[in-house]
C-alpha cells in the first residue's frame, strides 16, 4: 500500500477513546459558568449600570455611553478572575464563520504593569473592513471598519480570552456582516407581529422569535482527513468511489455511538455546557461518521450566537481527540450530506407562542392569522427564501432524495390542510379531532398516543406543531443569513395582514369577521405553496412548476433575485438592508462561489496529476511486464492468456487519457472564466463550463480507483474515511 495511506491507516487504529474535558458534579453546577450573563453582572456593577444593560438585553432599550466604563470594569474584573488575558470583539462578517482580533489586558504605565479595559474598548473596536468581503462597500484605500458590542447576546470567556459578540458596520455605517441585518429584521418583525397580536391581546408589547439549530456533522480521524489533500483544501472529497457498504442497510441512523466519538462528544458537551448552551441531544445520523447534536431552543440572537461557538468549540475539542469535525453539506458523494434544521417560532413577551394552536376560539383565530401570514410571506417570496441557502457547498445536497427538494412549499399536516381547504372554500370548519386512537402495543409496553399529524421529511418547510422547521439551511451556513431574510418576509406579510383587518374594520366589519376575511384571502392566494405530498417525486416536480414555484437549479442564476426590485424594495422598506447593501451582498455571494468553486477545480487537477496519474501509470507499467513475462514462457500463447490484462491495460489508458485531456480543459477553462470581469457571469460560466470538467475528471479518476491494485492507491478510500 502507498506508504502515506498505510501511515495514515496504522495511525488512525492507534487512537483510542479518552475524555480530556470531565467536570464534577451534575451539569447544573457548571452550565454557564464561562458567561456574563445578567445573575453574574448584579456582583459586578452598580444597580445603575446594571438595569441599563438590562434595558438593553430585555427591551432592546439603547446602551448609554456614560455607564460603559462600570460595565466594562465589571466585565475585566470577572475575566480576570476566570483566568483571561485577552479580550475581543467577535463579529459574524460575510464569510459564514466569525472573525476575533485579540487585545491583551495588560498594559505599563511609569514601569508598572497592570490590567486595562474600559468603556471605549468594551462598545468599539477598529477592524480592517476591505479586508473582509464586502462587495465593493469598502477598498483598501478607504478601509476604515468598526465593530460594536451587541448587549443582547451576553459576553463569554473561550481559551482565555473575553469574547464580546458584537456587529460589525463600515466607516460610512453599512452593514458588513450577518448579525446586522438579523438584529433589524427581528425588530421590525416584533413591531409588525405586535400589532397583530394586539388584535387580540391588547397587552403584549414585543415579539421576539425562538430558534432552534440542529446541527448535523461528519467525524473522521484526523490522521486520514490530512491524508486527503481534498478534505484539508475542500472539506470535501472531489474524487473517490462509493464504499460497497454505505448507508443501505439503515443501521446507522440512531445506531449505538462509537466509543471514540461518544467520547468525544461529552467532552464538546461539557464545554457547551459552560458556555450556557443548553445540549439536548446527540445520536448517530444517516450516513456512516454522520451524527448530530441539537440544544433547547432560545431567542434568536443567541442562538445563532451560541451555534457559531457550538461550531468553534466542536473543531477544538476533536484535536484533543484525533479528530476532524466536517461541516461541509456534502463532503462524501454516494451517501446523505448534512443540514442544520432551523425550528423557528415566534413568542410573545407575555410567553405565548404565536404558532401553537389555542384551546379558545379567540386563541385559535390568531393562531390561524398568524400562520396565514407566514403561508403568505414564503409564498410571496418562496424563491428568495430558496436562495437564502443556496451555496456552493448546500448546492451539493439540495433536490437530492436526502435533503429538502430544490422547489420551497409548505408542509401542514392532514389537520391544518382540512382547516385551511374548509376556510378557502367558505365551509364549515371540521371539528377538532379528539386525536388518533392510542396504539396498544402488549400489556407492559406503555400506550403511545400518535400526534394528529405526521412528519413529511421531504418538505423544506414544515409544520412540527408549534414552529416551522426550515429543513434547507446548510449545515456549515450562518443561518443569520436564512433567517433575517425569513424574519423580514413574514414582518411585511404581517404589516399587509394588520393594514387589510383595519381597513375592512374601518369600513363596519367587526374585528373577528375581518380577521377571518383577511385570513380567508391570504390562504387563498397562497395555496399554491402548501403541499402535503412526497417533495423527491417527479410529479412534484412538474406540478410545481404549474404553479410557478421556481427551483433553484443553478446556484449563480438564482442569486439574480437579489437584483428584483421587489427584493430591493422588501428590505428597503423595512430598514433591513439599503439596496446598496443588497447589491454587496449579491457580489459576495458571486465571489464565494466562484472563490470556493475554483479551489475545487485547481484540488481535483492537482491530485489527479499528482496521485491518481502516477498510481495507474505505476500499476499499468506492473501489468506490462506481467504480459511480457507470460509472453517469455508461453510465447504466443500469451495473447489469450493476458486478455484480462490487456482489457484492463486498455481500459487504464483511456482513463489516463480522458484525465489528462480533461484536466487541461478544466485549466483552459477557468482561465476563459478568469477574464470574465462581471463577477456574476464569471460565476455562471464556472457553474456551467468548470463544474462539468469536474464532473468528468471525477467520473474517470473513480474508474481508476477500482482498477489500480488497491496497495498503490495512494489516498485513503472511502470504506476507510467513513468507517474507521
Amino acid at each position: 500500500m502507498a506508504a502515506f495511506r498505510q501511515r495514515a491507516l496504522d495511525e488512525a487504529a492507534s487512537h483510542t477513546a479518552e475524555r480530556f474535558y470531565v467536570e464534577k458534579g451534575p451539569v447544573s453546577h457548571y452550565f454557564g459558568q464561562n458567561v456574563f450573563d445578567l445573575d453574574k453582572m448584579r456582583g459586578y456593577m452598580s444597580q445603575q449600570a446594571y438595569e441599563a444593560v438590562l434595558s438593553a438585553v430585555k427591551f432592546g432599550a439603547k446602551l448609554d455611553r456614560s455607564v460603559a466604563n462600570e460595565i466594562a470594569s465589571g466585565m475585566k474584573s470577572w475575566a480576570i478572575e476566570m483566568g483571561a488575558t485577552h479580550y475581543t470583539h467577535m463579529f459574524q462578517p460575510l464569510t459564514d464563520a466569525t472573525a476575533e482580533k485579540h487585545e491583551a489586558f495588560i498594559s505599563v504605565k511609569d514601569g508598572k504593569a497592570f490590567e486595562k479595559f474600559n468603556g471605549s474598548a468594551l462598545v468599539q473596536q477598529e477592524p480592517d473592513a476591505s479586508s473582509f468581503p464586502n462587495g465593493g462597500l469598502r477598498n483598501t484605500f478607504e478601509a476604515r471598519g468598526y465593530s460594536a458590542w451587541d448587549p443582547s447576546s451576553p459576553v463569554f470567556i473561550l481559551d482565555g480570552t473575553l469574547c464580546i459578540p458584537s456587529v460589525f458596520v463600515s466607516y460610512t455605517g453599512e452593514a458588513l456582516d450577518t448579525k446586522v441585518p438579523n438584529l433589524k429584521s427581528l425588530q421590525v418583525l416584533s413591531e409588525a407581529a405586535t400589532a397583530v397580536a394586539n388584535l387580540f391581546d391588547e397587552s403584549v408589547k414585543s415579539v421576539n422569535v425562538n430558534l432552534g439549530l440542529e446541527q448535523e456533522y461528519f467525524l473522521i480521524d484526523e490522521s486520514l482527513y490530512n491524508a486527503r489533500p481534498d478534505l484539508v483544501l475542500c472539506d470535501r472529497t472531489v474524487i473517490g468511489h462509493t464504499s460497497a457498504k454505505d448507508q443501505q442497510l439503515e443501521d446507522h441512523y440512531f445506531g449505538a455511538i462509537p466509543s471514540k466519538v461518544s467520547a468525544f462528544m461529552k467532552d464538546f458537551e461539557t464545554e457547551a455546557y459552560k458556555l450556557g448552551i443548553l445540549l439536548q441531544t446527540r445520536h448517530n445520523e444517516v450516513a456512516p461518521n454522520q451524527f448530530e447534536c441539537a440544544p433547547v431552543f432560545c431567542g434568536a440572537t443567541k442562538a445563532i450566537d451560541q451555534n457559531m461557538m457550538l461550531m468553534i468549540i466542536m473543531q477544538k475539542v476533536a484535536e484533543k481527540h484525533h479528530l476532524k469535525v466536517i461541516f461541509h453539506e456534502k463532503p462524501f458523494d454516494g451517501v446523505n450530506g448534512s443540514g442544520k434544521h432551523c425550528n423557528w417560532s415566534m413568542v410573545t413577551d407575555t410567553g405565548v407562542n404565536l404558532l401553537s394552536p389555542g384551546k379558545t376560539p379567540n386563541k385559535n383565530l390568531q393562531f390561524l392569522s398568524f400562520y396565514a401570514a407566514v403561508v403568505n410571506a414564503v409564498y410571496e417570496h418562496n424563491f428568495l427564501l430558496m436562495t437564502s441557502v443556496a451555496t456552493l457547498s448546500n448546492s451539493y445536497r439540495l433536490g437530492g432524495h436526502e435533503a429538502p427538494p430544490a422547489v420551497m412549499s409548505i408542509f401542514s399536516g392532514s389537520t391544518l390542510s382540512s382547516i385551511f381547504k374548509a376556510i378557502d372554500n367558505m365551509e364549515t370548519l371540521p371539528e377538532a379531532e379528539a386525536g388518533l386512537e392510542s396504539i396498544k402495543i402488549v400489556n407492559s409496553i406503555p400506550e403511545i398516543f400518535p400526534d394528529n399529524t405526521d412528519r413529511n421529511r421531504t418538505s423544506p418547510f414544515a409544520f412540527t406543531g408549534n414552529r416551522f422547521e426550515f429543513r434547507a439551511v446548510g449545515s456549515s451556513q450562518n443561518v443569520a443569513s436564512a433567517t433575517y431574510i425569513l424574519n423580514s418576509i413574514v414582518a411585511e406579510s404581517l404589516r399587509k395582514f394588520r393594514s387589510e383587518v383595519d381597513s375592512l374594520v374601518s369600513k363596519g366589519e367587526d374585528l373577528s369577521t375581518a380577521v377571518m376575511n383577511v385570513v380567508r384571502k391570504f390562504i387563498h392566494d397562497s395555496r399554491n405553496i402548501m403541499f402535503e405530498g412526497n417533495g423527491y417525486s417527479k410529479e412534484w416536480e412538474a406540478e410545481a412548476e404549474k404553479r410557478g414555484l421556481r427551483a433553484v437549479r443553478n446556484v449563480p442564476e438564482a442569486y439574480e433575485v437579489y437584483h428584483e426590485q421587489k427584493t430591493v424594495d422588501l428590505f428597503s422598506k423595512l430598514g433591513v438592508l439599503a439596496p446598496n447593501e443588497v447589491e454587496a451582498r449579491f457580489e459576495v455571494l458571486n465571489e464565494t462561489y466562484v472563490k470556493k468553486l475554483q479551489i475545487e477545480a485547481r484540488v481535483i487537477g492537482d491530485i489527479c496529476l499528482n496521485h491518481v496519474l502516477p498510481a495507474a501509470v505505476r500499476y499499468q507499467n506492473i501489468l506490462i511486464e506481467n504480459v511480457r513475462g507470460v509472453k517469455e514462457i508461453f510465447g504466443d500463447e500469451y495473447k489469450s492468456l493476458c486478455s484480462s490484462e490487456f482489457s484492463t491495460l486498455k481500459k487504464i489508458s483511456c482513463l489516463t487519457n480522458a484525465i489528462s485531456h480533461d484536466v487541461e480543459e478544466l485549466v483552459e477553462a477557468r482561465k476563459r472564466a478568469n477574464r470574465i470581469e462581471d463577477i456574476a457571469e464569471r460565476a455562471k460560466v464556472y457553474s456551467h463550463e468548470v463544474k462539468d470538467l469536474m464532473d468528468k475528471v471525477r467520473y474517470s479518476a473513480d474508474h481508476l480507483e477500482m482498477i489500480v491494485d488497491d496497495e498503490m492507491w495512494p489516498l485513503p478510500k472511502y470504506r476507510e474515511l467513513l468507517f474507521i
